[in-house]
């Protein structure tokens, strides 16, 4: 997953500290400060509220007022907002009328408003479905001590009946960051094939990521209908990906140089950041153009959305590494398979992957904290399943064991309780071109403590370690993402025409929505120790707690 610090790296601002800001309190509602995995136990209580202000439940308005704060937060910018006087058409996207009249495509489809396959502007989603009765209830997310349930609906996305933009004016630019993720090929195509629908024909890719703005050698790829109609049949990206990038006055200019009013960004956080900054900087420059993020992590960890692309297919592929160490280590004598599964900050790949699989014994996330040695570690236990099963299969998500720093607004804080034991390896200052800390390899690592372990007390013991790691990134969606991708890439396009900025589109509760961009890049998503679905997984691997 790339970070936040992708935008540091290339020179990219950061959203500020504003009204948009919610960190989260710790659970006695003190000063700012993150919730630690030490007690996984312990229900989950939010409080999403201003920075560095509290609610003052005394207050017998305190819930009108959350809600008017929520709101305003969840206000997602729009083109008026800077061109007050910005006229609309009717809309080109009908599905009863195909073929275009006339070569104006903004008079040649003309409006069907018999054709109630549009999306009001006032039409919401639901944020959360579940009216949690306690704090101590599992996976409760309150607002107060008393668990009120306070209503929070997001944007639904989809078509409207007006446009900001008439689709012969429009140049669109799609841009893919980042690390590879199955399922990019699909989103590309289906802005394509939406934006040509609007009757926009000037669409290009833009080469590597946020370089190809800026590298005189990188030309900008016209796309159309052929040339995307196959390429979701393959896994990478059409258009390349790179991480980094030239600071975000540079791409603004070359937006502005290009001509291009219409910019998708696929990536992860870091790269939301820098479709942020963009935002930001061609509102400053009072340029009309819609910058729109379409959320690609394979790591599942974007906040409050169900899932992001790519993490169906990741979970599929992973089944095929986890049975590969399963018969490994099934077939041989006191055999132990170990397999390490894509996670910097969350453990959600090898959570859903050891839940499908149903063949691990112990996964290890970076969300709860475990100890390799001692009575009650993880070695200690794969010594009892080698002498009750003969076997065992492990699965460790990549930062699990080990401390990281993750972007809350401006700031950089610890992901995780910092505690000597649990830092399992020695902590790196190195970071990669997105600004990731570089961490060290926690299933090597574990191979190899596994090994001396058993050598040690004289149990013969036969360790096999799979990494699968690149081999799931770069294969072709499954067909649940690719169902999600295509909806994605749609609305998209729906929301560029519609005249939202500063967006990106997720999943919520099922339903597609519109997110403003610096509410779901402030920290990664995480696993709740505390949830159902982790619960689950220990339920499913029989594994103790590892403290």
């Amino acid at each position: 997953m790339d970070t936040l610090s992708h935008a540091i790296s290339s020179g990219v601002a950061l959203p500020r500290s504003s009204s948009r800001s919610s960190p989260l309190l710790c659970h006695g509602f003190g000063s700012l400060n993150f919730r630690t995995r030490r007690t996984h136990t312990r229900s989950r209580v939010f409080a999403e509220i201003q920075r560095n202000q509290s609610i003052d439940f005394n207050d017998p308005d305190w819930k009108s007022k959350f809600q008017w704060n929520f709101e305003e937060r969840f206000n997602i910018p729009h083109l008026t907002d800077v061109f007050p006087d910005a006229s609309t058409i009717p809309s080109t996207f009908c599905l009863r009328m195909r073929t275009p009249v006339s070569e104006h495509f903004a008079d040649g489809y003309p409006s069907d408003e018999e054709w109630h396959g549009y999306i009001n502007n006032n039409d919401r989603v639901l944020l959360k479905v579940i009216h949690f009765s306690s704090p101590t209830s599992a996976g409760a997310e309150c607002i107060d001590p008393n668990c009120t349930w306070v209503e929070q609906w997001v944007h639904r996305a989809g078509p409207r009946e007006k446009i900001y933009f008439k689709p012969e004016e429009v140049k669109a630019a799609i841009v893919t960051c980042g690390g590879l993720c199955p399922g990019l090929n699909d989103v590309i195509r289906h802005i394509v094939i939406t934006l040509e629908i609007y009757g926009v024909k000037n669409i290009v890719g833009i080469p590597f990521g946020y370089r190809g703005f800026s590298d005189e050698g990188l030309a900008e790829m016209p796309l159309s209908r052929k040339v995307v109609q196959n390429i979701h049949l393959s896994g990478g990206s059409l258009l390349g990906v790179s991480r980094g990038g030239p600071p975000v006055s540079k791409i603004v200019d070359s937006l502005k140089e290009r001509g291009i009013n219409m910019l998708f960004v696929l990536g992860g956080n870091g790269t939301h950041a820098g479709a942020n900054a963009i935002h930001d900087e061609c509102r400053a420059r009072k340029m009309r153009v819609a910058i729109v993020g379409v959320p690609k992590t394979i790591d599942n960890d974007i906040l409050m959305m169900d899932k992001t692309f790519g993490f169906d297919t990741a979970v599929e592929e992973a089944q095929r590494a986890i049975n590969s160490a399963y018969i490994e280590a099934h077939s041989a004598y006191h055999g132990i398979g170990i397999v390490k599964l894509m996670g910097r900050s969350s453990g959600f790949i090898a959570m859903h992957a050891s839940l499908a699989s149903g063949q691990v014994d112990i996964c290890l996330i970076p969300e709860v904290h475990f100890n390799l040695h001692g009575p009650h570690g993880v070695l200690r236990h794969l010594k009892y399943l080698i002498e009750t099963k003969g076997s065992a299969v492990v699965c460790v998500a990549e930062g699990a064991g080990q401390e990281s720093f993750v972007p809350l607004n401006n700031m950089f804080v610890i992901s995780r309780f910092s505690h000597s034991n649990f830092d399992l390896l020695q902590k790196t200052n190195a970071t990669d071109a997105s600004g990731n800390i570089v961490f060290g390899d926690i299933g090597v690592h574990i191979q190899q403590e596994t090994k001396k372990y058993f050598r040690e007390i004289g149990v013969p013991a036969d360790v096999k370690y799979i990494d699968p790691t690149y081999m799931i990134r770069a294969v072709r969606a499954n067909a649940s993402d690719g169902i999600l991708c295509t909806v994605l890439g749609q609305n998209a396009v729906h929301g560029a025409f519609a005249g939202y900025s500063g967006i990106t589109v997720g999943i919520c509760n099922t339903h597609y929505a519109y997110f403003p961009i610096p509410e779901v890049i402030s920290h990664p998503r995480e696993v709740d120790p505390n949830s159902r679905m982790w619960h689950r997984c220990l339920t499913s691997t029989g594994q103790p707690d590892f403290i």
